[in-house]
């Protein structure tokens, strides 16, 4: 007995539960939407598979992936990733419209669930030195083409949704970094430049179509606008507490599509109310609240920026997946983190909280090595 409460208290004490508690609850939040009570098949057992898998992912990850602050590491990972999305381009089958996702027995992965923690990681390592130099154009620009390769190779599939999620880890760790009002100015004018060329060069007639229903949804509610006008009816219809968990007609009945991944909020919010939305956000703001408090006391540069870019990372899904829920925002193929379905982006989220749970316990003791790594060079 006394080797099993030894054991137990070694697993307890790799854990940060102030970390993990939040996004348990929200995993068990989405497990509870997507489960049917009966009404048909469920996506509940596959999910608490996958939760365990990831729960496995992160205890492996918060023993000790202090490797990552590495810079042959974080360039090797970055050109698999490449390769990864290159393949993608060649050997997968498009799955609703594009090729996204490599189909092995069964089990699918999206390669861009890892582009993200491995772009997080360059951003890091890059500004981890330079972000004091930001003024610099160059910073800008070479940070800017390491992001922009994995959003073109993205939008190439296409995944327009995954390219803005992508897009916006850089952007927010640029502004973390300290860049100037100036070079926002004609980042956003080179933004809305790059829109404009997307609009009529890159973008397919479904996804002009999502963007044109977000403007006018009435227009074409049996088309293009049906999924967003079904998400904002379910949301609506859950008012103040909400039907009751199982109780959820646009999801139980399919009227509303996807309801397990791209459109699980509003599946929750018909279920659960605005008080249950409540509850969510208030377990996702004490994540997000944690992860500044771990960047905030990082002992090194690369830390800091790990930490601020998952957190950048699950903020940008949960606003953009939620602007898409409740109709502020044109459709798109967005997960919220934690409570979607799928395995791909559930183990990664949990990856990505195990290596910033790794770097946070072993803050105290950076050896000599680890802060002279600051200035290595990408």
């Amino acid at each position: 007995m006394s080797a099993v409460r030894s054991a137990l208290r070694s697993f307890s004490r790799v854990i940060d539960w102030s970390l993990v508690a939040p996004a348990l609850a929200i995993t068990a939040l989405g497990i509870l939407t997507m489960h049917t009570f009966g009404v048909g098949p469920s996506f509940a057992p596959k999910q608490i598979i996958w939760l365990l898998i990831s729960f496995g992912a992160y205890y492996f990850a918060s023993a000790d992936v202090r490797f990552i602050r590495r810079t042959p590491v974080i360039i090797t990972l970055y050109f698999f990733v490449v390769l990864l999305l290159l393949l993608l381009l060649v050997a997968s089958h498009p799955i609703m419209g594009a090729k996204s996702w490599f189909v092995i027995g069964g089990v699918s992965f999206q390669p861009a669930d890892l582009a993200k923690l491995v772009l997080i990681a360059l951003l890091a390592k890059y500004l981890s030195r330079r972000h004091v130099e930001i003024a610099d154009w160059r910073h800008v620009l070479v940070s800017g083409a390491y992001a922009g390769l994995f959003v073109l190779l993205v939008l190439v599939e296409p995944d327009l949704g995954t390219a803005v999620i992508l897009g916006s880890i850089w952007l927010g760790l640029m502004l973390v970094s300290g860049i100037s009002k100036k070079h926002l100015l004609i980042i956003g004018a080179v933004l809305v430049a790059a829109s404009v060329f997307l609009w009529f060069f890159g973008l397919k007639p479904y996804q002009r179509d999502r963007i044109a229903a977000f403007v006018n949804p009435a227009a074409n509610i049996q088309g293009a606008g049906y999924n967003g006008y079904q998400a904002m009816i379910a949301v609506g219809s859950g008012e103040v507490w909400g039907k009751g968990i199982g109780y959820g007609t646009q999801s139980t009945l399919r009227f509303l599509p996807e309801y397990q991944t791209d459109f699980i909020f509003a599946a929750y919010a018909e279920e659960w109310g605005f008080a249950g939305i409540v509850l969510l956000l208030t377990l996702y703001a004490l994540l997000i609240f944690r992860l500044f408090v771990i960047a905030r006391k990082a002992s090194t540069n690369f830390d800091a920026f790990f930490t601020l870019g998952v957190a950048v990372l699950f903020m940008a899904h949960i606003i953009i997946h939620a602007g898409i829920n409740v109709g502020l925002l044109p459709i798109t193929g967005i997960t919220i983190p934690f409570m979607s379905y799928g395995g791909s982006h559930l183990i990664m989220e949990f990856t990505e909280l195990g290596i910033v749970t790794a770097l946070a316990r072993h803050r105290r003791a950076v050896p000599r090595q680890a802060a002279l790594q600051e200035y290595e060079g990408i």
